[in-house]
């Protein structure tokens, strides 16, 4: 059973920095994409930023140049570093990945996390 298990989410000021981490265990083959999405209060879930395996990064306008994801490969463990946060930034984050596992037959399947919560204090 493959699970993806989010940790380091909290409380933090504005302008203040906080790291996320995301990481994958089970029966895995490889993993392809790796993304971080997130909810807000009555909103609906939104995508923050996208690596793949070779490392390709994108995000969303609302968070470039504050963001960074970036991925441990061998740890299987997908990360987020968030800079210069906002009150808006405040939402669940989740993340979510393409994981081929040694029971599915080649294919590839899209795991999500549990969520942590992020709030942002002005």
């Amino acid at each position: 059973q493959v699970q993806l298990v989010e940790s380091g989410g909290g409380l933090e000021q504005a302008g203040g920095s906080l790291r996320l981490s995301c990481a994958a265990s089970g029966r895995i083959f490889s993993i392809n994409r790796m993304r971080w999405y997130r909810q807000a209060p009555g909103k609906q879930r939104d995508l923050v930023a996208v690596i793949t395996s070779g490392g390709s990064t994108n995000y969303a306008d609302s968070v470039k140049g504050r963001f960074t994801i970036s991925r441990d490969n061998a740890k299987h463990t997908v990360y987020l570093l968030m800079n210069s946060l906002k009150p808006k930034d405040t939402a669940v984050y989740y993340c979510n990945a393409d994981i081929t596992s040694y029971t599915s037959s080649g294919y590839y399947m899209t795991y999500w996390g549990q969520g942590t919560q992020i709030t942002v204090s002005s």
